[in-house]
């Protein structure tokens, strides 16, 4: 050995070794897109992976060592986690980002394929994953306890390959509509990445733009995948996909109240008159609104990052050939087609991409139509009243679906009045609550025909709790979980649909009786 080499090269000796024997990857990349409406898509997805027997060895490259120990712990072989906050407009915006694969309902979403040789033992092992990822990603995911969770039979398939055939293994899931998501379940997020959130496209992830979105969901989602030579891999995806507006975004941050526009700067529509010299009827701007990347986020995308060898990023910017589009000299243009283009980022330099105000020919592109689905309480009275849930199918071919809706023990449906008009119930499953213990899970197998649109209906019952379960802001109503809609595919990549949560009145006691009787009988 020369006398040259020095201690430190000796301690990097194994951690090379090791990192020639596992093969572990990094990828990331940006989905721009503009939507009706002044809108603008931004779609962030982060990949890592590492062989499976460097992870039981716990041997972490990208892989995130904290999840990864939880993951082993619990004996979790498959996880999903979602944060969700506003709703996906369908009717301007079209079809949902990654078939709703990569999106939750409101709040707080988790289920997971858990290892147990005995029901009890995973839900064992189910409480210690959500107490687990509560303190890891600061929610409240310790409040999924039983009465909030279910196993569902029809509405999720494992994404990865799991051993044994899934054999041994429970499916959890459970939601929590009311959390709050804000910047606190951000950063551990971006703490899970290699490079932080510093460089890269995660350095466009701020805080204030990400919760200024009209709508948000952050994704987790960890599974095994095997290929055809039995090499098996762990791999984990994270999503994080916003739609912005793009005047308001574009607001400077140290004056972000909105201003009344200057006389001079008016749009004024002259074919009507308007008895004022300083306001008129406005004019509907024409053309593609201008924006870029620096201006939306508040800065350029920070370099690349780059922690490996075989590591990418990307950024893919969806807009025709006919769109103007000025990058930096930091960006290089690999690939551009009809309706995509493609830039590779760089390290140690800057990314903005800059569109200018823009008429194009043929105006906006109409949107690809999507199953809609919405859900809304009926009747009246503190004692009783219904559910209504409305499908519809805009396609000229049949649709298949999975309706699921997980209900708290307190909400007690009438099964005898279910009913489903413009459709027939192929399949169903139910599961009772039993109060305080457990929730109701109703799973139904549809086939809406058609161009046409199904109601499902029935009757519910609301019991009467302990005044020591209402919550410090008992009159304000308790959240419903969205239904979650599977909608089956013949190429097998399903996607899905949530509805809105909901708020159901509960009747509430008089709080200050006990305090007043225990005075008067004092007096």
């Amino acid at each position: 050995m020369p006398p040259t080499m020095k201690l430190s090269s000796l301690l990097a000796l194994p951690a090379g070794l090791i990192a020639a024997v596992y093969a572990n990857e990094y990828s990331e990349n940006l989905h721009l897109k503009p939507l009706p409406g002044g809108s603008l898509y931004a779609g962030f997805n982060f990949t890592a992976s590492t062989p499976l027997e460097a992870y039981e060895r716990q041997h972490f490259r990208f892989f995130p060592r904290s999840l990864g120990q939880i993951l082993q712990f619990t004996r979790t072989e498959e996880l999903h986690l979602r944060f969700a906050l506003g709703r996906w407009d369908e009717s301007s915006w079209g079809s949902r980002p990654r078939n709703g694969r990569r999106e939750g309902g409101t709040g707080v979403e988790l289920w997971a394929w858990i290892e147990g040789d005995t029901r009890s033992e995973a839900e064992e092992r189910w409480s210690g994953l959500v107490n687990s990822l509560s303190g890891l990603f600061c929610a409240s995911l310790n409040f999924i306890d039983q009465t909030k969770t279910i196993q569902p039979l029809l509405s999720f398939d494992p994404e990865g390959t799991l051993r044994s055939n899934g054999s041994g293994l429970h499916l959890m899931h459970g939601v929590l509509p009311h959390e709050v998501v804000c910047t606190e379940n951000l950063t551990p997020i971006l703490k899970l990445l290699p490079c932080k959130g510093k460089a890269g496209v995660s350095s466009l992830l701020d805080g204030h733009k990400v919760f200024d979105a009209n709508w948000q969901t952050m994704a987790i989602d960890v599974k095994p995948e095997c290929n055809a030579q039995g090499r098996c891999d762990l791999r984990i995806e994270q999503t994080v996909d916003l739609v912005l507006d793009i005047e308001r975004s574009m607001r400077p941050r140290d004056n972000p109240i909105p201003r009344p526009i200057p006389t001079d700067q008016l749009l004024c529509d002259e074919s009507k008159g308007y008895n004022s010299h300083d306001s008129c009827y406005p004019k509907k701007r024409e053309g593609e609104t201008e924006w870029s990347i620096s201006r939306i986020f508040g800065r350029p995308i920070q370099g690349s990052c780059s922690p490996g060898d075989g590591s990418v990023s990307e950024v893919y910017l969806d807009v025709p050939t006919s769109r103007q589009v000025v990058a930096t000299s930091m960006g290089t243009e690999e690939t551009s087609d009809e309706t995509a283009r493609h830039y590779r980022l760089r390290d140690g330099g800057d990314l903005d991409l800059t569109l200018p105000q823009q008429v194009l020919e043929g105006g906006e592109s109409a949107q690809e139509k999507a199953l809609h689905a919405s859900r809304q309480i009926t009747g009246y009275g503190q004692e009783r009243g219904g559910m209504h849930a409305v499908v519809t199918n805009p396609h000229p071919y049949a649709q298949r679906i999975v309706y699921l809706e997980s209900l708290p023990w307190f909400l007690r449906p009438y099964m005898h009045t279910l009913e489903v008009r413009g459709a027939s119930i192929e399949k169903m499953y139910y599961s009772p609550a039993i109060d305080r213990r457990r929730g109701t899970q109703l799973e139904l197998v549809l086939e809406i025909p058609p161009m046409s649109t199904i109601e499902i209906t029935y009757d519910f019952e609301k019991a009467i709790l302990r005044y020591t379960e209402y919550p410090p802001d008992a009159n304000r109503g308790f959240d419903i979980a969205p239904a979650v809609i599977r909608v089956s595919s013949k190429d097998g990549q399903d996607s899905y649909v949530r509805t809105t949560s909901l708020l159901l009145q509960i009747p509430v006691p008089d709080f200050s009786m006990v305090r007043g009787t225990r005075l008067s009988c004092a007096l």
